[in-house]
């Protein structure tokens, strides 16, 4: 089971809320609550149902298309 997991956008330095989003759930079934998470908290949700975290990297700024 893989985990795919991406860092929110809209945060800003200094404020004390959840910096994670689940993207993704594949290789089992899983029922998701939430809609941001701590770091500490999509891991340890991966350990106990036994899935590696998958964390997606952040497209530099030149590579982005414009639509």
């Amino acid at each position: 089971m893989k985990i795919y997991v991406r860092e929110r956008l809209k945060i800003r330095e200094g404020v004390r809320q959840p910096m994670y989003r689940i993207v993704a759930v594949t290789g089992g079934q899983i029922q998701v609550e939430l809609t941001h998470f701590r770091k500490f908290e999509i891991e340890q949700i991966a350990k106990d149902v036994g899935a590696e975290v998958v964390y997606f990297e952040e497209i530099p700024e030149e590579e982005k298309q414009k639509y």
